[in-house]
């Protein structure tokens, strides 16, 4: 008779044999399959390489090219995207690029862009971001779908319809000062503009959005911004599967850690709005964002009801993505106006005919074509 010593030898051999086919699997025989298959088609790109794919070559390419300095150039894709300026040229204006095992299929061509963008009948499915990105925004507008994006854009659209947006302007205004005020200070001296937009932008956010100055709301800013440069610096760093779950790098649990402090954050800010309301000091939970939120958080009704976890999620969404885009789309803006000094004066000249030395209106503000 077998003793058990040998049986157990024999699961444990099976087991083991069993984890390295399915990592075998997903790999290499996986990645082999789909790129032959995609070969088959016409769409071909840079050769798999086992576990991490193209990462090494695309992070290579991006140091160099951002340790070198640059021309004022408005050909951007060589600097931002040099992995795709690169093999577009070689492989096509549609190609198959890898993500560690993950294949990616890149398409640059307008017509097929738009037909995806368009999306009428759903065929295109929200991409699948990494874990880090699923922390940052969560199940937010960004990443939700179905249902659940429906029952969130209702609440954005509530928050920042037409006449809403117009009672903004003057915390927009208030805001602007602020920063115009600081510039006096600084005069003749260098200013780094994109600090000062983000500045600007998560000012706005907070008091329009949120009820709050941008100091009381600053250290939310500077966690999620964190967030945002722990997955920017280890975006191209690919990990055995499943390693995650046993070894946790430092980035890891200085991840999580930044995450919890952010949900307690909006937890706080939760309870003061509650608070401000059993006081009667607001109507209801306020009219912007976040009261529009918590009223919601609040509903007894089902279909209108949002989590606490959809609350929390929202916020970010609208705090990080918000600040962000607007800030980079206001740096790049004056960056060009700067290199441009004929539309510069083009402009200036328009707004001081509309505005003279007046606080700019809603109303104004649409009649503005340059």
């Amino acid at each position: 008779m077998a003793s058990p010593l040998i049986y157990f030898s024999i699961c444990l051999f099976l087991s083991i044999l069993i984890i390295l086919v399915k990592f075998l699997n997903k790999v290499w025989w996986t990645p082999i399959r789909i790129q032959s298959f995609m070969k088959s088609q016409g769409i071909e790109g840079p050769s798999y390489r086992f576990l991490h794919g193209n990462t090494k070559e695309i992070s290579s390419m991006i140091r160099k090219i951002r340790s070198s300095p640059q021309e004022l150039l408005h050909h951007t894709l060589p600097m931002v995207h040099p992995h795709f300026y690169s093999w577009i040229k070689i492989y096509g204006m549609n190609f198959l690029q890898w993500y560690g095992p993950q294949a990616q299929l890149i398409i640059t061509e307008p017509e097929l862009v738009k037909q995806i963008l368009s999306n009428k009948d759903r065929a295109y499915p929200k991409t699948k971001v990494s874990s880090e990105i699923k922390k940052l925004l969560g199940d937010g507008i960004v990443l939700s779908e179905g249902e659940k994006w429906v029952k969130l854009r209702k609440l954005a659209n509530h928050a920042f319809h037409g006449e809403s947006v117009k009672g903004m302007v003057p915390e927009m205004v208030a805001s602007l000062e602020i920063m115009l005020e600081r510039w006096r200070h600084h005069h003749g001296k260098e200013i780094d503009i994109f600090s000062e937009f983000k500045i600007l932008t998560s000012e706005v956010i907070s008091r329009t959005s949120f009820g709050s100055s941008y100091l009381q709301g600053q250290h939310v800013f500077d966690m999620l911004t964190r967030m945002t440069h722990i997955i920017s610096e280890n975006n191209y760093r690919v990990r055995i599967p499943g390693i995650g779950k046993f070894v946790k790098a430092s980035y890891d649990i200085e991840f999580e850690n930044l995450e919890a402090k952010i949900r307690e954050s909006f937890k706080n800010m939760m309870k003061k709005r509650e608070k401000d309301s059993i006081l009667g000091e607001l109507d209801g939970y306020g009219n912007d964002l976040f009261g529009l939120l918590l009223k919601a958080y609040h509903d007894s009704d089902e279909t209108r009801k949002i989590s606490l976890d959809d609350l929390i999620d929202q916020c970010k969404n609208f705090y990080l993505a918000g600040q962000e885009t607007s800030a980079s789309a206001l740096t790049w803006i004056v960056f060009l106006l700067s290199v441009h000094t004929d539309w510069q004066d083009k402009a200036r000249k328009e707004v001081l005919e509309l505005f003279g030395q007046q606080i700019p209106s809603q109303d104004r503000i649409a009649k503005l074509r340059i």
